[in-house]
């Protein structure tokens, strides 16, 4: 699962190197682009209520209650109704991994914690040798990152993980023998 911003090159780019992984627009992001369709004095009720949609325990429940606060607030706020409801399910992929992931993967902030740990201890170095004793450290916060997120209870429990993904691979090998039989008939 790849969470980014909504740049057309961007998930270009992301489709083409990571081939059938799940793409997430970022909700943040997504919540604040949702700004340019309202008049400086809407309600903050509205969007308040928007950012609850990220707070359900499975994509039927965001469908419904985004069905109801479209209902709400069409006559009052139709540009952004009409925004919201074509680009919000691209900020739903997160609710296709287990409830005890929502958290910690509907957004990017796992990686930008991780990306203020890698400034924050080049910067405690200050100056380099040389490039690759720059990239040498970078790894090595890398790896100490990955074993937290893989070995520590605060955030993610692979288990969880690998088990949404044997059936992930299971559709996408599937997938690609009938791909492949399709194309040889």
């Amino acid at each position: 699962m790849v969470v980014s911003d909504d740049y057309p090159g961007l998930k270009a780019a992301i489709g083409e190197v990571l081939p059938g992984v799940w793409w997430q627009r970022y909700y943040v992001h997504f919540l604040r682009n949702a700004l340019d369709c309202l008049p400086r004095k809407a309600d903050d009720d509205c969007l308040q209520e928007l950012r609850w949609m990220y707070e359900r325990c499975n994509v039927e429940e965001a469908r419904r209650d985004l069905k109801q606060w479209l209902e709400k607030w069409a006559v009052k706020y139709p540009k952004l109704c009409a925004w919201v409801e074509a680009n919000i399910e691209a900020t739903w992929t997160f609710y296709r991994l287990p409830l005890a992931r929502h958290k910690h993967l509907k957004s990017t902030n796992l990686l930008e914690r991780f990306n203020q740990e890698i400034k924050r201890r080049t910067l405690e170095v200050r100056i380099f040798p040389d490039e690759v004793s720059c990239l040498r450290l970078v790894r090595a916060v890398a790896a100490e990152q990955h074993e937290e997120w893989m070995e520590g209870s605060r955030y993610l429990q692979a288990e969880l993980l690998r088990e949404q993904i044997k059936p992930i691979k299971t559709t996408m090998a599937i997938a690609a023998r009938h791909s492949a039989g399709g194309a040889a008939t």
